[in-house]
């Protein structure tokens, strides 16, 4: 079976700015997401979780699958959201059936 190649973009960000991260994605061209609760983790600030968070509102990951050449569109439009908050950006390879859908 023939795959193609896509980005996978996954952005962990606090819950009360996920509208805003969706809405700027949605307008740099990005059609299509999945949003999953996280419940916790560890990081440079040491180990948390949505239980120990005031109003408990926690984070969620956004994940996107997208051709390689509208990277530089979703990354800006993330990084303006992200960049005055707990957030975290990653980026890994990733391929894809239906090629069409990204």
């Amino acid at each position: 079976m023939e795959t193609h190649t896509a980005k996978r973009v996954e952005i962990v960000i606090e819950a009360p700015l996920e509208r805003r991260l969706t809405k700027a994605l949605t307008e740099a061209g990005v059609t299509g997401y999945t949003i999953l609760p996280v419940r916790g983790g560890s990081g440079r600030s040491g180990q948390w979780s949505r239980a120990g968070q005031v109003g408990q509102s926690g984070m969620v990951a956004v994940v996107c699958l997208i051709k390689p050449e509208r990277l530089d569109g979703l990354l800006e439009a993330a990084f303006a959201v992200v960049e005055k908050h707990i957030g975290v950006v990653s980026i890994t390879d990733a391929q894809v059936l239906r090629a069409e859908r990204f």
